[in-house]
């Protein structure tokens, strides 16, 4: 956790493996995270997983570390690989290519 201007901050990075690509994993996973008030981006990986960031309110991070278990309606989530990093102050959440 890192203290940024006088309120807690925590970063994961999530790699999830299962049917996470063409389920509209990427699209659903911004509109949550938008609507958790987290920072970070997703991306699909050439391997079939998908990789995202979260950085923010710890409670949120975990909101979000909680729903890329389940994803949209359409995937189905068979791993999930978490690991927390330094806070880099994201301010934006991204969809990458």
């Amino acid at each position: 956790m890192h203290d940024q201007g006088g309120t807690r901050e925590q970063r994961i990075r999530v790699l999830v493996s299962g049917r996470v690509q063409g389920v509209f994993y990427r699209a659903t996973c911004e509109r949550e995270a938008r609507a958790a008030g987290v920072s970070g981006w997703v991306r699909n990986c050439p391997d079939g997983r998908v990789e995202a960031v979260f950085e923010g309110d710890p409670d949120a991070v975990e909101r979000m570390a909680a729903w890329v278990r389940r994803g949209p309606r359409k995937a189905r989530v068979d791993d999930v690989e978490l690991y927390d990093e330094p806070v880099q102050g994201l301010r934006d959440f991204v969809v990458r290519d």
